[in-house]
């Protein structure tokens, strides 16, 4: 490795060169089980070929002209999402902090609308919304902020899965302007919340008058066995943002909106040199197209399913396991213990985990997994987990 890279990264002793569906093969030829997906990203896996034909064809027809000229595949995809999400604009981008800060931008003009001097968005414990100033300080991870003080204003932390303690902010506070949340915590643990959190967020909304933003840079474009998060409660956000696996690893972001929050953003307000380029939204087409033609969103529910129950049924009552939980595609096993150790104990295996929260074991294959593969991951890792207990 290079002694020229800028130290932000822990890097595992592994470099991949090159893919094929759910495995990844080294520089030493060395195979391997992908179930992270690349953090969520590679939902259909890698080098998928209906997204490798499309991101050429591309390339050698159009890469960039900016957003100062209109982009044909930036509005159909624009018309794509909005018909799949029931949101009615979007802004594109080039990842999910970017996308999140489109979002409290928006949030914030809306409180100005209202007559609001300092807006405010209240936020949770454990989230994760990016690492630009204004997502950091979102963040609620305070090694995610340590160093780069003075933080943003304008947020208001409350505990996750709490619907009390966003009323009692409600009662005492004049400044919300909106409340921004996962649906399904990511890095904080693979926390689900309980069932009518989401439902209830959006009645204090409602209730308040305040904007529903709902970050799902991870849990969106299938993962959860919808292509929202928020559509298992067969509820509508008032701003919703994406990315991770939009373009499959091509670089994009999205927030969505609806309502007052559509028409906030107007020239001058926001802006991007690279967001919505070409030959990002060619590839964000071509991934949701194989997302529909192929029925991935239904695969993850099965698949997800099939993942938790076998994990419940090897690692269940073991001593040292705290909770085995999930939402669709995403699953997340907790220890008693910190266990970030397995990561490296798994690569030497040939399996791609990630370990978050520092005792959550974190699960996000791709949306192509096979049955045969899903059993694959929970027989390696159990083994692990099992190893690693009994040591």
């Amino acid at each position: 490795m290079t002694d020229h890279l800028m130290s932000t990264y822990a890097r595992l002793p592994v470099q991949f060169e090159r893919g094929e569906g759910v495995w990844l093969w080294d520089t030493e030829g060395k195979q391997y089980l992908d179930a992270l997906s690349g953090i969520a990203v590679c939902g259909l896996g890698h080098a998928h070929p209906t997204v490798a034909e499309a991101i050429s064809a591309q390339a050698g027809r159009l890469l960039h002209t900016s957003n100062l000229y209109g982009i044909p595949l930036q509005a159909d995809l624009a018309d794509r999402l909005c018909q799949l999400s029931a949101m009615k604009r979007v802004f594109f981008c080039n990842s999910g902090a970017e996308a999140n800060e489109a979002a409290i931008k928006i949030a914030r003009l809306y409180g100005h609308g209202r007559g609001i001097e300092c807006p405010a968005i209240i936020v949770m414990e454990n989230s994760f919304h990016g690492r630009t100033l204004a997502t950091l300080t979102a963040t609620g991870n305070r090694r995610v902020q340590a160093g780069f003080e003075p933080l943003v204003q304008g947020f208001i932390r409350v505990p996750y899965n709490d619907l009390d303690a966003i009323r009692t902010v409600a009662q005492n506070s004049s400044d919300v302007a909106a409340i921004l949340v996962e649906p399904v915590q990511g890095e904080g643990g693979i926390n689900v919340p309980d069932p009518g959190y989401l439902a209830g967020i959006r009645e204090i909304c409602d209730e308040r008058n305040w904007l529903m933003m709902l970050d799902e840079i991870q849990t969106g474009i299938g993962r959860t066995g919808q292509w929202f998060a928020y559509q298992h409660d067969r509820l509508l956000p008032d701003v919703v943002t994406v990315a991770k696996a939009l373009g499959n690893g091509v670089p994009i972001g999205a927030c969505l909106a609806r309502g007052a929050a559509a028409e906030l953003l107007q020239p001058g307000s926001h802006g991007t040199t690279f967001g919505g380029n070409p030959l990002a939204t060619r590839a964000a087409m071509a991934v949701l197209d194989v997302i529909e033609a192929e029925q991935l969103v239904n695969q993850a529910t099965g698949v997800g399913r099939q993942l938790l129950a076998g994990f419940t049924e090897k690692l269940s009552g073991l001593d040292g396991v705290r909770e085995i939980r999930g939402s669709g595609l995403m699953i997340g096993i907790e220890l008693e213990r910190p266990c970030g150790e397995l990561v490296k104990t798994a690569l030497h295996c040939g399996l791609l985990i990630n370990v978050t929260a520092e005792r959550v074991i974190r699960l996000l294959p791709p949306l192509i997994t096979s049955k045969k593969q899903a059993a694959m991951i929970v027989d390696k890792v159990s083994d692990l987990i099992r190893d690693f207990l009994t040591e």
